[in-house]
């Protein structure tokens, strides 16, 4: 099984928790490609062609507060399509 973890960007905090399943929508730019976290909780940074990702739903596997806010990191397989 093929499992990738990215990191989103969210404002506030109690928008999802550990554990949740959710989808994410895909953006793109000139460049490069976005996510967005379903409901707007939080978004990805930009990623190249070459790091899309394959699967657009994935589970929520931790929430860490920093200085900088709050991030979500979400666990995908990558092995779905």
């Amino acid at each position: 099984m093929n499992v990738r973890q990215m990191e989103f960007k969210m404002e506030r905090p109690g928008l999802c928790k550990v554990g949740d399943h959710l989808k994410v929508t895909e953006g793109k730019l000139p460049t490069s490609y976005f996510y967005t976290l379903e409901h707007a909780y939080a978004m990805s940074a930009n990623y190249k062609n070459a790091e899309r990702l394959k699967s657009l739903e994935g589970v929520v596997k931790d929430i860490k507060e920093t200085p900088r806010g709050y991030y979500v990191i979400m666990e995908f397989d990558e092995d779905e399509i």
